[in-house]
């Protein structure tokens, strides 16, 4: 791992995505439940018929032609990429910031990764000019970039490209000969979806991106771990799908048989599932815009959330008043608020933002309720900020905020 000019050391390791704050849906519990007496613990090498099948037709009411052999399933997101990196093989692009367990997946592999800049309106998108110009400079020093990672729902930054964006992005990257990887894990989170348009490159580029999903996104529980990706119709595409199964069955990476089955059920999409899916993506847009608010005043910056349970903030313009109290940079500025707020609160230098650079990001599911109970209430209600505990909980955000003004 390469040592940061600060000598803070290496970060080794990405902090979670952010949580859902909530709790378990009961018929999802109930369906794993019923499931946990199976006698067989996985499923085969990229997940069993029933669990594909579910898996093309979410993508198919999604716009995006789908049929179970090709689709794979692994346990957790972080697998599947693996897998998915050592199959197309070659240097990695992503943008600047990115999820926090990206860069680890290419290094795992011995994969040199370049990130490339965001524009200003949103994060998870490189700039289409900035990302010709890394490729040519990768190539004219002796690279080999052949993949392209990207978020049109971004986590870290909680923004949704636009489609225009997208389009440039992705038509950039083929032009240039690589395959694009689309983490539409937070597609299902969107805070105005009816206002909010969302275009996966895959609609735009079919025969060049190949799509993944964590469950953990909207549809089941983090503790639960499953991730599916969806592959080109493509005999290309069939045999780095085939690639893909190689790696996870050496690396064991077969999502669990009772999980299996709970998630297929999720993807299936029943009334319960999209209904709790739609209240928990407007109560975390709600909480997000109050968080937004209190971040704004205090003086700092961040983009607008409009996806997911978390925000960007840069605090940049507040870097006098933290550096009286001893910090100085995104991970000094991490044990800061992590301590200040009582959660964690993972610095930019996790996403691959410049470690000088004073930005974290903030989860709104601790903003919830510290009980099921509160956190149960919390979704039920209409009007959630007027809630005692989620009062308490932002006016403590604000304060801590406050301080550095």
């Amino acid at each position: 791992m390469e040592q940061d000019p600060e000598d803070h050391g290496p970060v080794r390791y990405g902090p979670p995505a952010p949580e859902p704050g909530l709790p378990v849906l009961p018929e999802l519990a109930e369906v794993l439940a019923a499931a946990a007496g199976r006698t067989s613990t996985q499923e085969s090498p990229g997940g069993g018929p029933i669990l594909r099948e579910a898996a093309a037709g979410y993508w198919w009411r999604r716009g995006l032609r789908s049929r179970p052999e090709d689709v794979a399933a692994a346990p957790g997101a972080q697998p599947l990429l693996l897998a998915l990196l050592a199959a197309h093989g070659g240097d990695v692009l992503m943008p600047r910031p990115c999820p926090a367990w990206w860069t680890p997946q290419a290094r795992l592999l011995g994969r040199p990764a370049y990130h490339v800049p965001t524009p200003a309106e949103c994060g998870g998108v490189p700039d289409p000019y900035a990302l010709l110009e890394t490729v040519r400079r990768v190539r004219a020093e002796g690279g080999a970039p052949h993949l392209l990672l990207l978020s049109v729902a971004d986590d870290p930054t909680a923004t949704v490209a636009p489609p225009e964006l997208v389009r440039e992005a992705c038509e950039a990257a083929v032009d240039e000969g690589l395959h694009i990887v689309s983490d539409e894990t937070w597609r299902d989170t969107l805070h105005r979806p009816h206002e909010r348009v969302l275009l996966s490159p895959a609609e735009m580029c079919p025969d060049d991106v190949t799509v993944i999903s964590d469950l953990s996104g909207a549809l089941a529980p983090a503790a639960w771990p499953v991730a599916v990706a969806r592959f080109p119709a493509t005999v290309r595409a069939a045999g780095k799908r085939a690639r893909v199964l190689d790696v996870l069955t050496a690396l064991g990476a077969f999502v669990a048989g009772p999980v299996a089955v709970a998630a297929a059920h999720a993807l299936g999409e029943p009334g319960p599932v999209t209904t709790r899916a739609a209240r928990a993506a407007a109560l975390h847009a709600q909480v997000a815009a109050a968080a937004h608010r209190a971040v704004l005043t205090a003086g700092a910056l961040a983009r607008p959330p409009q996806a997911g349970r978390h925000l960007y903030a840069d605090l940049g313009p507040l870097r006098a008043r933290l550096a009286a109290r001893g910090v100085s940079d995104s991970m000094e500025l991490e044990d800061y608020l992590s301590a200040r707020l009582g959660t964690l609160s993972p610095g930019g230098h996790r996403f691959g933002d410049e470690l000088g650079a004073l930005r974290v990001r903030l989860g709104t599911g601790p903003l919830l309720g510290t009980t099921p109970e509160e956190r149960l209430e919390s979704l039920a209600a209409e009007r959630p900020l007027e809630l005692p505990h989620v009062a308490r909980a932002l006016t403590a955000l604000g304060s801590a905020f406050d301080e550095l003004r």
